[in-house]
């Protein structure tokens, strides 16, 4: 798709980047399952532990949209459900967690095929988003699972990720925009704008 201007153009980064496919797809989404299960490993703390998985999981979205990061998602939840090292050691107290993943990554790549990706602003708010939707799965289940009161489930399953969780939120809505104005960039130097 042709649109003159940056804020007018339909699609995601990977389509703006990568000439459009079948195989395009499918590496994006093999590449984006092993990117998020290769964050998974960098973790500490429990019964949810702090991972890279949240950054991962927004970028994943946003980039690949609705269709790709979905995919992406559902091959890392399938991979890791059939015993690949996908998910960090925390266990089954975490699996409101994963499937939240996969419902962040549909929204904010909702939200990122309609442009919210390309301003600061908007990016921050669809990122928010993207997190609200991880805990609003993760919470419930944790608290489930481990028979917590609720102010027990949001002392450890939300309270001690705050810090980590804005301020990856912030790294991925700082990225995205940049990046859209590099490729913009480039798009304008290539046909000597």
């Amino acid at each position: 798709m042709r649109v003159s201007t940056f804020g007018q153009y339909r699609g995601t980064l990977t389509d703006r980047l990568v000439p459009g496919g079948l195989v395009r797809d499918a590496i994006f989404t093999i590449a984006a399952a092993l990117f998020i299960a290769l964050s998974a490993q960098i973790a500490w703390g429990s019964p949810v532990p702090v991972t890279g998985q949240t950054l991962a999981v927004l970028l994943v979205g946003a980039t690949g949209g609705v269709r790709r990061g979905g995919a992406s998602l559902l091959l890392y939840l399938g991979g890791g459900t059939l015993g690949l090292p996908f998910f960090s050691e925390a266990g089954p107290a975490t699996y409101g967690y994963l499937v939240g993943f996969a419902a962040a990554a549909l929204v904010v790549g909702f939200l990122a095929e309609r442009g919210w990706d390309r301003s600061y602003r908007r990016a921050v708010v669809a990122m928010f988003a993207g997190n609200v939707v991880i805990y609003i799965f993760g919470l419930p289940w944790l608290g489930y699972y481990l028979n917590m009161s609720f102010s027990a489930t949001l002392s450890a399953g939300l309270t001690p990720f705050i810090p980590g969780d804005v301020a990856k939120l912030f790294i991925a809505a700082a990225v995205l925009p940049s990046a859209w104005r590099l490729t913009m960039r480039g798009r304008a130097s290539d046909k000597g704008e």
